[in-house]
């Protein structure tokens, strides 16, 4: 803090939902910038409530924290609506007014085109959507009138919230293995750059206004849709181990494989992380379910830390153990 990136580790679903919405009451956040677009949710338990949420940000669970969606950012209007309502944050989100339109039309070519190309897609628009807007014919927030209470100068107010030292976290979506330009497996990436830079660019923060990029793994590694997976273990694998999800947003079956230490090197390195968190040990180690202290895990969970510490070079310094917001340990000083 003040300005913390968060962005994931592998192919998406690492618990990013869980780690921003903890962090939005442990760090009483006063501002959270979603990037990205509705093709990736992100979860949140709060008080046994679970929260699929695909534009308001995660951080909606502390009612003092300004919401923001991005400069950069695709917005679905009927999902921003719907979801708004369902975390009852009116009065405290907004939406950058130079933040593009997924139009139903977009819906329709995205299906069309993952038919034709075999690509998987969630089918929500994002990436006819992105055409249209480097094609410079996108509509723009400030261009739809039932979102005029909602505008705001999102870069603005959040450069000048960092001027006098207003704690801002920067909310990345997908996973950082789906980048376009830097994931693996092209084309089976997503349409964007889903990296830390590209993270704050889409929220109009400078680099050197940055002060940690907190990289999010999962204990082990799941990815949805086609293209590679190294390590991949079969859904029947999966369901014995209990690593077996289904994704939020979409419905579709999470692929898995073990926790990949080289992998998990290379993405800290390129995204120059300074901090890590790591989520669902529980899932690896069931006797830490729920621990909120660090020596009140296993000496197996403790030493499997301290090996990804090890090889990456990143401390661990929030770690899940549970579903809920605040079932965290926070190695933190």
């Amino acid at each position: 803090m003040p300005c913390t990136v968060i962005v994931g580790a592998f192919w998406g679903d690492e618990g990013k939902g869980k780690i921003i919405s903890y962090l939005a009451l442990k760090d009483n956040l006063d501002f959270c910038v979603r990037t990205g677009s509705v093709n990736a949710a992100h979860t949140v338990w709060f008080e046994g409530k679970k929260y699929a949420l695909h534009m308001v940000p995660a951080a909606f669970i502390n009612p003092k924290t300004r919401l923001l969606i991005a400069a950069g950012a695709n917005v679905d209007v009927k999902t921003f609506f719907e979801e708004v309502e369902l975390t009852n944050v009116q009065g405290r989100i907004a939406i950058d007014q130079s933040a593009s339109i997924i139009e139903e039309k977009h819906c329709a070519q995205d299906k069309a085109s993952a038919v034709n190309k075999g690509i998987g897609t969630t089918g929500r628009g994002v990436g006819p959507a992105i055409e249209e807007r480097v094609r410079r014919t996108a509509k723009l927030a400030k261009d739809i009138p039932e979102l005029k209470p909602y505008l705001a100068d999102q870069v603005q107010e959040v450069n000048d919230g960092l001027d006098t030292g207003k704690k801002v976290l920067l909310e990345g979506t997908q996973g950082f293995m789906l980048s376009l330009f830097l994931g693996g497996g092209y084309p089976y990436v997503t349409g964007r750059d889903t990296g830390a830079s590209a993270i704050a660019s889409e929220a109009g923060v400078g680099p050197t206004r940055v002060d940690d990029v907190l990289i999010v793994y999962k204990s082990f590694i799941t990815r949805v849709g086609a293209g590679p997976l190294p390590g991949e273990i079969t859904k029947e694998e999966a369901q014995k181990r209990g690593w077996y999800e289904v994704a939020a947003g979409t419905g579709r079956d999470r692929r898995s494989a073990p926790f990949d230490f080289d992998l998990a090197k290379k993405t800290a390195k390129i995204n120059g992380a300074t901090q890590a968190a790591i989520t669902k040990i529980d899932a690896i180690f069931p006797g830490c379910r729920g621990a909120k202290i660090y020596n009140d895990l296993s000496k197996e969970a403790k030493d499997f830390i301290k090996e990804v510490e090890d090889k990456t070079g990143v401390p661990i310094v929030l770690i899940g153990t549970g579903p809920e917001a605040m079932e965290i340990i926070d190695r933190r000083k």
